[in-house]
């Protein structure tokens, strides 16, 4: 692969904001009022708000978002809430799960860090301790024409509870480091970490490829070769969790073969 357009680092700058709607709501607001026009700085005579590695860490998020049009709820000042700005040449905007897989390892290898080897990555994104949630991460993507595979600018946004030990009853399954290791963490701290994880691994996709990035989330894979229950429309069954396809696509086995793309099964988890 080609070397990357940028020399900076992910969590450089690192920005902290009080209070936001959303943080990628915020970072897509920075990279859309900075995207025209799209020249170096010396010809427009202006200093880039937005790079390559870019970080917005917010100590509140009213709004959150998560996948699939879900919300991402979390406690004031308890908990990372971050988004990256990432110039994802020279990777084309068909391979986005070449992103969400390298964000999942690296958030994986951060938590597990404190938390053990019960951490895993359930498909197709999420941070998992044991059965339950610990984090999740959205990407959401600007496309350009004039871009070498359409794809200009990702946000990626990364949720991960810290310190919060009381959640809504509606949120079946949540789970905070605190609780798993009942220690108290800076969540500023721990996001810089966060940061240059992120950095190392997504610096390892770029220079490597994606070989080596996948072999880890496999490794790391959420009940992987074990039975699960899902759901596609209004039918649920058990199947085996064979493997996740480079392309992201699931792979499942019951009476049949079965292969998912994101968004067309769902988990159940009690």
């Amino acid at each position: 692969m080609p070397e990357p357009p940028f020399t900076n680092p992910i969590g450089a700058p690192f920005i902290e904001l009080q209070s936001v709607d959303s943080t990628n709501n915020y970072a897509l607001s920075q990279v859309h009022a900075n995207s025209l026009p799209d020249l170096p700085e010396r010809q427009t005579g202006r200093q880039s708000l937005v790079q390559h590695g870019t970080t917005f860490f917010a100590h509140e998020q009213v709004a959150g978002k998560g996948q699939r049009g879900k919300t991402w709820t979390t406690e004031k000042g308890a908990n990372i809430i971050l988004s990256v700005v990432v110039k994802p040449a020279p990777l084309l905007l068909t391979q986005q799960f070449q992103l969400s897989a390298t964000v999942a390892v690296a958030i994986h290898k951060f938590f597990s860090n404190y938390a053990g080897t019960e951490t895993k990555i359930k498909w197709p994104n999420d941070l998992y301790w044991q059965d339950r949630k610990a984090g999740g991460i959205l990407i959401e993507s600007v496309v350009g024409n004039k871009e070498p595979g359409g794809w200009k600018w990702a946000v990626v946004g990364i949720g991960i509870n810290i310190n919060q030990t009381f959640f809504p009853v509606e949120l079946q399954n949540p789970v905070s480091l605190k609780q798993v290791t009942g220690h108290h963490s800076d969540t500023i701290l721990l996001a810089k970490e966060l940061c240059s994880i992120l950095d190392e691994k997504y610096s390892q996709l770029v220079n490597e490829g994606f070989s080596s990035i996948y072999t880890q989330y496999l490794h790391h894979l959420y009940k992987r070769k074990e039975l699960v229950k899902l759901k596609k429309d209004n039918r649920v069954f058990e199947a085996i969790l064979k493997t996740v396809l480079p392309t992201g696509r699931l792979v499942v086995e019951h009476l049949m073969e079965e292969e998912f793309g994101f968004g067309e099964v769902e988990w159940v988890i009690m």
